[in-house]
């Protein structure tokens, strides 16, 4: 049943609140940190104010008219366009998700530089999973690190890097979004269950289906996904509720998943807020929260400030430094020396707060937005309880300096990691002087990390493979620490650090 009258949703949020007095003091408390986190600049990269404990869910989206042209078969892949520069390429793509859905996703690759025969190499697939707000432009420094990294290692595994929009966020959209109420988002919601759906699909379907490419692109590398060879599996790495989602898919699907690697991951999902399960075109209450809270966190000051809470150097974000795939880290072309070797000054690259305000012109953003807020955790499983049981190697990757995502939260998923008994590896690492989101602001430091840890052959090489030999490293914007955190250390977490990391999930 779909209520679309306001004075019935009201009704249903009446009959809601007649349950035990402790029920409707929970969803109070969940709706006042809502409004809390919202004032507070919570706008659009990793939705997780943890202070005070939030399940606020941010995502920024973004309508391409282009996409309604798109084929309607659920195997065609479209390269919109190509970045190939020397030895490292980032093709751009959609997939047909459900047979009805454009997705967006990117795969970035190595040239075969040292013309080694396909036969010769291990193609690895690595699924990067963005937080809430960002696209996969979110990933371009990771992406070309890991790149980077390999290539100095002059390994025989060859990394295929995928990066993907949710639907309903960055290009990833309904063909004719109508602000919930076209043919096109009819009963559709924006939940974690139909994300989880959407990413189950696109591992099968793309990345290590044995279905072949149907590109014409001869200057395609290794990208096939008929030349996957890492027992048809996929390393995952999650930021914020790219981690949530990760972790839950590994538990789903375990088959499918090689590794799990989370990045500050959020451990929970939404508001759940009742009276409406999320499907569109949404009441008429929802419909007006949801387009006034919308219309606040896409707003540029709350952006600007979300993103310095995010991130310790404002350098990172800023515009100061390259963001695109292509020479990421690099002065701005508008900040570099001019001719006579003086700094131009004044000038600015493009900000990730401009590319996250983009994301959200369209039309369909504000339905999405009250249907995310008004969604379920995904169904059947808590994020611990997935957590304790995914039977693969998990490596959490946290940056020391989240607000949120605190080192304490990272010990209690330790802890909780370490209690399986399946013989699985855990590992801990902390990178000082980083925020809510190490892929984009210490990708260098993380690829270092990542790279021993992917390179292991199997879980005993992976309990014991140094991750922090190289104990500093140095970002364009400052020095990263890094720093191996003992499954000891993290068992004798503080009272209080228990208490808080206990709210958060």
């Amino acid at each position: 049943m779909s209520w679309t009258r306001k004075d019935t949703y009201l009704t249903r949020l009446k009959v809601t609140f007649q349950n035990p007095p402790q029920q409707i003091v929970f969803k109070m408390t969940r709706f006042a940190t809502l409004c809390y986190a919202i004032t507070a600049a919570a706008a659009a990269i990793g939705t997780t104010a943890f202070q005070p404990p939030p399940s606020l869910l941010l995502p920024t989206l973004r309508h391409h008219d282009a996409l309604a042209r798109f084929s309607s078969t659920h195997d065609s892949i479209t390269t919109h366009n190509n970045h190939n520069h020397g030895q490292y390429q980032l093709e751009q793509k959609t997939w047909m998700f459900q047979d009805k859905y454009p997705i967006a996703y990117e795969v970035a690759s190595a040239a075969n530089t040292n013309n080694i025969s396909n036969e010769d190499v291990t193609t690895v697939p690595i699924l990067l999973l963005n937080g809430f707000g960002v696209g996969s432009f979110h990933q371009h420094r990771l992406m070309r690190q890991l790149l980077i990294e390999q290539q100095k290692q002059q390994s025989k595994q060859r990394f295929i890097l995928y990066g993907i929009d949710y639907l309903g966020q960055g290009k990833s959209w309904p063909a004719d979004p109508q602000d919930g109420n076209s043919a096109d988002e009819y009963q559709l919601g924006y939940s974690a269950d139909m994300w989880l759906d959407q990413l189950a699909s696109f591992v099968q379907e793309v990345v290590i289906s044995p279905a072949t490419d149907n590109d014409d692109d001869s200057t395609t590398t290794i990208t096939a996904s008929n030349s996957i060879s890492n027992n048809n599996k996929v390393h995952l790495v999650g930021n914020s509720v790219g981690g949530y989602l990760a972790t839950i898919l590994t538990h789903k699907y375990p088959q499918l998943i090689s590794s799990l690697t989370l990045l500050n991951a959020t451990p929970v999902w939404g508001l759940n807020l009742p009276g409406w399960d999320g499907k569109l075109p949404a009441p008429a209450v929802p419909k007006a929260i949801g387009r006034q809270m919308f219309n606040l966190i896409r707003n540029e000051d709350v952006i600007r400030q979300y993103l310095e809470a995010a991130y310790v150097r404002g350098e990172a974000f800023d515009g100061t430094f390259e963001d695109g795939f292509d020479g990421w880290g690099c002065i701005a072309s508008s900040n570099a020396d001019n001719e006579n070797g003086a700094a131009t000054g004044g000038g600015r690259g493009e900000p990730l707060g401009a590319k996250i305000r983009a994301c959200t012109e369209g039309n369909g953003g504000h339905a999405a937005f009250a249907s995310i807020l008004w969604s379920a955790p995904a169904s059947g499983i808590s994020f611990y309880e997935a957590l304790q049981q995914v039977p693969v190697d998990v490596l959490l990757l946290f940056g020391g300096d989240d607000p949120w995502c605190t080192e304490a939260v990272g010990k209690r998923m330790h802890v909780t990691l370490a209690s399986r008994r399946d013989g699985s590896a855990c590992r801990f690492v902390t990178l000082k002087n980083v925020g809510h989101c190490p892929n984009h602001e210490a990708p260098t430091a993380v690829a270092q990390v990542l790279m021993p840890w992917l390179d292991a052959d199997d879980s005993e090489e992976r309990r014991v493979v140094p991750l922090d030999s190289i104990s500093h490293i140095q970002e364009p914007w400052g020095e990263v620490v890094i720093r191996e955190v003992s499954i000891e250390e993290s068992e004798s977490l503080g009272l209080v650090d228990r208490m808080v990391s206990s709210m958060v999930g």
